[in-house]
Order: structure tokens, then sequence, then C-alpha cells
């Protein structure tokens, strides 16, 4: 989980919070390990979340609720995904249910569950951003699995909606899973074709674009920093265009500093160009 603004925290602090609580860098394991061991223990596990979530407050409990996407069963994960918008608003205690109870479907999924796809996509359009960022988490969990898996669905849910186009980049542009230059080479095409695709976007007021540029805003420079030489030409291809929103969205991979660190004179050449 992340902050508690009701926006999207900023894309670098998530990109940190989702590696520490998906891939166990530091200390994250071993405190997921310690609240599986607490919850082995428990016969309530309702009151026990809702006292650890950390919310309302500046940073859900996400180890806890990896903890619990381990130890849970699927009648567990659907009593929590009832937790919807209306029953559990922004921010409040039992918000943290529903998330645990998507993060519970990507480990289901990554053993086989086909079956739970509609499921995960349906809460890929949830009002709750932190739902959203779950749905990802979820979907990386798969694609630690089976990347081609992920990236196969993700074709699809890149056709769909502005939240479904939104989940499937986010889902995809994680730096552990990028590893494999095949996998970052389709990331880059999909990428472009959701790109390709704001030019085609006539309401550009709603929530839900917001969501998808923002979004957009960062995922380009993780897939880029994966397979810096293609990945740089295809970016450039837009810096050209003459979309307001494509332009912001370029402006934006620009500003993060895993591109500086790819090739710090790249960035500054094309951000005086931008004058961004």
């Amino acid at each position: 989980m992340e902050t508690s603004t009701g926006r999207d925290l900023d894309p670098d602090l998530r990109r940190l919070v989702r590696l520490e609580g998906v891939f166990g860098r530091g200390g994250a394991m071993s405190k997921v390990e310690e609240y599986r061991e607490a919850l082995r223990q428990l016969v309530d596990w309702d009151a026990f979340l809702l006292e650890e979530s950390g919310l309302p407050g500046p940073r859900g409990n996400i180890e806890l609720a990896r903890a619990v996407a381990e130890e849970g069963d699927e009648e567990l994960f659907r009593r929590y995904l009832a937790y919807d918008e209306q029953r559990a608003p922004t921010n409040s205690p039992e918000e943290f249910l529903a998330f645990c109870g998507i993060l519970g479907l990507g480990r289901l999924l990554a053993e086989g569950r086909m079956d739970l796809w509609a499921t995960l996509r349906k809460c890929a359009s949830d009002g709750r951003w932190r739902s959203r960022e779950a749905v990802a988490m979820a979907l990386q969990r798969l694609g630690l699995a089976n990347m081609d898996l992920l990236l196969l669905e993700m074709a699809g849910w890149s056709q769909g909606s502005l939240l479904e186009k939104r989940a499937a980049a986010a889902a995809l542009c994680e730096p552990g899973l990028l590893s494999d230059q095949r996998h970052a080479r389709e990331v880059l095409r999909l990428l472009d074709g959701l790109t390709a695709s704001v030019g085609g976007l006539l309401d550009r007021t709603s929530d839900e674009f917001k969501a998808f540029r923002k979004g957009m805003g960062y995922c380009w420079s993780v897939a880029v920093a994966a397979l810096p030489e293609e990945g740089k030409r295809l970016m450039e291809k837009w810096f050209s265009s003459d979309d307001g929103d494509v332009l912001w969205i370029m402006k934006q991979n620009l500003r993060k500093k895993r591109l500086e660190r790819m090739d710090a004179e790249w960035v500054r050449k094309w951000r005086a160009a931008l004058k961004g």
C-alpha cells in the first residue's frame, strides 16, 4: 500500500514501495514472515487486519497484506472483495481488506487459476487508487511466474478502458520483470500502442484519463531503462508529437532518475529540446 492522498502517489516512490512489498528487498520479507506466523495463530483475522492496516494514514501495511495473500484462501479473498467503494471508502481500514483480497487473487492466479482474470480486470476499474495498485501488484505476481502469459493477457487489457490500459502498463513496467530483453521489447511495443491511443481520445477531463496519463508518465522510463538503445529510439518518435498530453507523458518520463542514470546526456539534450 501507499500514501493516502486519494490519488496515485509519486511514481518513483510507488516503484520503491512495490519492490519492497512484492520482491522482498531489505527487511520486507522478514516482516512478512512475522505476520504470516501471527496469522497462523489467529482465528479472527478481520479485527487484526483492521487494527494493523495503517489506515487511515500515510501508508497502508503492505507487509501484512502480503502475508494475508500467502496465508489466505479463495473464500477469504472473495469475502474481502465484497468491501466495495460504498462499504469501504478510500483510506478507511476496511479498504485494506479489499486490498488484501485482490492481492490474494494474484497468488491464486500465479498458481494457475486462470478463471480469475475477469475478476481482476473488473477490479482494475475500481474507483479507489489502492485497489488499482493491488491489481498491478497481483498481476506482477503472475509475471514472476509466467511473464509470457502476463504479456499475452495485457495485450488484451491494453485495448480496453482507460483504467484497464493503465493497469496493463503499471503491471508490466516493473524493473524486476524486465530482465529479459524479449520481454522488455514487447513492453515497449505495448507502451507505443498505448501512447498512440491518446490521440483518439476526445474526453480528457475524466479521472480515468488523468490516472491513465499519470501512469504513462513513468512507465516509459522503466521500459526504456531495461532496453536503452531500442527504447530511446522508440521514445524519441513521440518527442515530435503535436499532442499536448503525449508531450506531457514524455516530459514526465524524462524527469525520472532511472533515465538519468541510464544516459544523462541524452536526457539533458531532450529535456532542453522539449523545454521540459
